[in-house]
């Protein structure tokens, strides 16, 4: 069992930027593939970002060059850093932890709100 708890959402105006933390309740030194998805009402869960242990990145066409996600395996922690963030990116972000055959995790969200 994975729990992720997720935190760092919030109010930002446009062209802003924001970080969003995600805490494992366990080791993610092995888990490969570690990833944020969002959803803003009305929309399907979309995958924002994914970084897989060896730090191959992959993103969702619509963040690129404003979104990076890292991970920090000793903290056991991912992070998602949004810049010039706009109005469309405002969704509930979620933490994602592929673990294969022993399961997908998610975590409970956080709001991000990009709004003037």
């Amino acid at each position: 069992q994975v729990h992720l708890v997720e935190s760092g959402g919030g109010l930002v105006q446009p062209g802003g930027s924001l970080t969003v933390s995600c805490a494992a309740s366990v080791s993610i030194f092995s888990i490969n593939a570690m990833g944020w998805y969002r959803q803003a009402p009305g929309k399907q869960r979309e995958l924002v970002a994914a970084i897989s242990t060896g730090g191959d990145r992959n993103y969702a066409d619509s963040v690129k060059g404003r979104f990076t996600i890292s991970r920090d395996n000793a903290k056991n922690m991912v992070y998602l850093q949004m810049n010039s963030l706009k109005p469309e990116d405002t969704a509930l972000y979620y933490c994602n932890a592929n673990l294969g055959i022993y399961g997908v995790y998610w975590g409970q969200g956080t709001q991000v709100t990009v709004s003037s």
